[in-house]
């Protein structure tokens, strides 16, 4: 019986203890943490040139150094701590801008970087000891360059900035015809004093897809020439007998691929070739190595069962 009420009183003494207790909150949920500000990224700066009313082109947005002055560019040059020399000079029609203490400076024909070196000198020479020059453009005449040959548009084609790639040159001129050959020829105009440049041929197909002609860069007054495809024909027993366009190396075995190949009684051996040599056309034996030549006749024979 003792047992029993000393069981009752532990069992009552916990239930008081129990409901003395105020209740507790559910733990509250986490809380993800807030995610951090997504970074702006910085807009590119624009490159389009902008056109005032007499309709020069501003330059663009950090012009190359290599970029050629002609006449009738607007330069800012800044010369650090001397306002008398930093300004706006336009370039006359010889080639010259005229600055106080050095008066006429032929800078035409000159680049960013040749022109402030030569303003440098200039100053250097019994006026300042140390002359900091910076030569930018501040806005340029609107260049062209010639495009012609076997292009749809040719001509005379604006420049749209300072330079331009010679790839965008011939989109501008409507992109070659079919008769066009696969190479671009490039003349840059020399600059003044100095002798004319070798012109540089380009392959128009490596051109296109970006593996040449990238540092091929047009300025005012170039000259872009397409010529003409050189061609030979291939004949006999080919699947597709005519013209070709030649490429500078193609040989006997090209053409025929190029062809369409053999046709069923077609044969790689005993191949003939109509050329014209000293003005009269021969025919000749042709290996398959051999190169192809402008305006010849490969003519592939028979089996011979």
């Amino acid at each position: 019986m003792r047992t029993k009420l000393i069981v009752l009183a532990i069992v009552a003494g916990a239930a008081g203890r129990a409901a003395a207790q105020p209740p507790q909150p559910p733990p509250a949920a986490a809380q993800p943490a807030p995610a951090p500000p997504r970074a702006q990224a910085p807009r590119p700066p624009d490159a389009t040139p902008k056109v005032d009313g007499a309709g020069s082109q501003q330059r663009p947005a950090g012009p190359p150094e290599s970029y050629v002055i002609g006449a009738q560019d607007n330069l800012s040059i800044i010369v650090t701590d001397e306002t008398d020399l930093t300004g706006k000079y336009r370039v006359d029609t010889d080639g010259t801008i005229s600055m106080p203490y050095i008066q006429r400076v032929p800078v035409a024909g000159l680049t960013l970087a040749e022109a402030q070196a030569k303003i440098t000198t200039l100053l250097q020479a019994g006026y300042f000891r140390n002359p900091q020059v910076r030569v930018e453009v501040d806005q340029f005449k609107a260049r062209s360059v010639i495009v012609n040959g076997e292009v749809r548009t040719p001509g005379k084609v604006t420049l749209p900035g300072a330079t331009i790639s010679l790839l965008e040159a011939l989109i501008l001129a409507g992109s070659p015809t079919t008769n066009a050959a696969n190479e671009v020829i490039v003349i840059h105009q020399p600059k003044a004093g100095e002798p004319p440049t070798e012109p540089i041929t380009v392959n128009r197909k490596e051109l296109e897809l970006g593996r040449a002609g990238r540092d091929v860069v047009l300025q005012d007054g170039d000259i872009v020439n397409v010529p003409q495809a050189k061609r030979f024909y291939i004949s006999g027993f080919v699947k597709n007998p005519g013209y070709y366009v030649l490429d500078i190396g193609t040989t006997v075995s090209q053409a025929i691929v190029l062809a369409g190949g053999l046709s069923e009684r077609g044969s790689d051996r005993r191949i003939r070739v109509n050329r014209i040599v000293d003005g009269k056309t021969i025919e000749l034996p042709i290996e398959l190595e051999d190169k192809v030549q402008p305006n010849d006749e490969v003519k592939i024979r028979a089996r011979i069962f």
